[in-house]
Formats: C-alpha cells, structure tokens, sequence
C-alpha cells in the first residue's frame, strides 16, 4: 500500500491507497482509488474531489439547502458534478427535470463505471446529460428553478463558472442558486473572488459544512436569489438523508467571528 498526500497551503492530507481503480487523462487527469480507510476516492488533477467516506456530507449540503430555500423546485440545472452525487440528491426531490452540464465526459464515464455513487441517476429518464463549458451553456438555456455549481477549484477548466459574467448569467437563469465557495481558511483568495464576483445577486448568504477529506475540513458555499427555508419541506426527503436535516440546515448559517471577518464588506 502507498499514500495519497494532497498539500495545501503548508499543509496538507494524507490517505493510505490500497490501489488505483483506472486512471485517464485528457482535459483533466482523473483517478480513482481504493483507499483503505475511505472507500472509493475520486482525484482530478491531483485534487481530491470526494471519497466515500464523506461525500454525502458535501453533497446533501450542496443540494437541500437551495432545493429546500424554493417553494417547488421542478427544473434544476447541476454545472458540473460529473461525480453525480449531487445529481443523485436532487433526485430524492420532486423534480420534473435535471440538466447536469459537465464539461469533461470522461469523469462522467469514469464515475458510472468505478465509483457509482450516483446509485443509477444517470439513468433516471428525468435527467438529461450535456457535456459542455458551463458558461456557454448557461448563454442559451432555458431557466431554471434551481442552478447548482459542483465545479473543480477555480483554475483550468474551472475557471469560467468563477467570474462576474457567469453569476450575471445564472442570475438571470434561475430563481435559486447555490455554488461551493472553497475553503475559507486556506483558499482565502478563491473564497474573496466568489465573494465579490457573487455580489450581483441582490440576495446572498454564506453558509458551511464540515466535510473531514476537504483542506483543512471546514467547506463553504454560497446560497443567492429568491431563497426562503420552510422547515416543513423537509417532509418531502425525510429518511433519505445521511448528513442533512433541519437542525444541520440551520447551524450552517451561524458564523463563528472569524469568518464574520471574512465575509464583512462583501455579503
């Protein structure tokens, strides 16, 4: 067996490797690992993007919070997620339609055949998949009840879903959106851009989560547009949740002082 280290900042996360499920690389280089510990992991550009252990900690908490803050999300467009654990979330609601827009197709083949997270979402007739750059997706979609971002760190093929046009096309694209907005304590300047690049949205707030296989542990993302919680509409996906609940929905919106700091000024 070796060892995963992914470093950041000083820093860094170290994951023992029982071994390499497949590996491709075309515009990203993507992996898959048994870990000994973790489950299944998936990498991209030598970033980890989830492991098994904990996905669902990331996930549910991209997904229910917006999917909750609409009164009847039916139309929901996923930019990025080619993992398809947010996919598979959105479809424990009561969605007519799901665009997931990913622009590698070979992590979205990748995960179908090494990972599975997804437990058959690609293959819900509700879901339709396009395999393009986000932005100029977003340029001619139709509009959406609720547009989630699952993207890679804002460098590379990334970049795009990360600056001020992007957020003026989804703002005009759908009545809730939600992104990952990185970590707050040692992706300080990816967290700074999404702040402030985020601000055309007249409404906007910071929410977080604990995610243990994420830098340092303490993920954020940032939930604007016409968003309203209605703890009743937790009825809807009641028992179908790993992480997520109300009490969980509600803490996440509690920042501790530092990060008040951070987003002072910007939200």
């Amino acid at each position: 067996m070796d060892w995963f280290i992914e470093y950041y900042n000083g820093s860094g996360l170290a994951v023992r490797v029982v071994k390499k499920l497949a590996e491709i690389e075309g515009i990203q280089k993507v992996e898959v690992y048994e870990t000994e510990s973790l489950g299944k992991m998936l990498v991209i550009d030598g970033k980890i993007q989830l492991t098994e252990f904990d996905e669902a900690f990331y996930h549910e908490m991209l997904v229910h919070v917006p999917m909750l803050s609409h009164p009847n999300p039916k139309k929901v467009g996923i930019i990025g997620g080619g993992d398809g654990g947010a996919l598979r979330e959105v479809l424990k609601h009561d969605v007519s339609r799901v665009v997931l827009i990913d622009i590698d197709r070979n992590v979205i083949e990748f995960c179908k055949k090494f990972l599975k997270i997804d437990r058959g979402a690609f293959d819900d007739e509700r879901v339709e998949i396009v395999v393009s750059d986000g932005k100029e997706f977003l340029k001619q979609s139709e509009k959406f009840d609720v547009i989630l971002v699952d993207s890679t760190d804002p460098v590379g093929v990334s970049d795009t879903l990360f600056d001020r046009e992007f957020f003026e096309l989804a703002r005009s694209k759908c009545d809730v959106f939600c992104c990952q907005s990185q970590s707050p304590l040692v992706q300080k300047e990816y967290f700074k851009k999404l702040l402030e690049n985020s601000s055309v949205f007249e409404k906007r707030t910071v929410f977080l989560a604990s995610v243990p296989t994420y830098p340092m542990a303490i993920w954020s993302f940032i939930l604007a547009g016409n968003f309203d919680f209605a703890e009743d509409r937790f009825e809807k996906i009641r028992g179908k949740t790993h992480h997520y609940n109300p009490d969980v929905h509600r803490a996440a919106f509690a920042l501790p002082e530092w990060m008040k700091k951070e987003v002072e000024g910007c939200i």
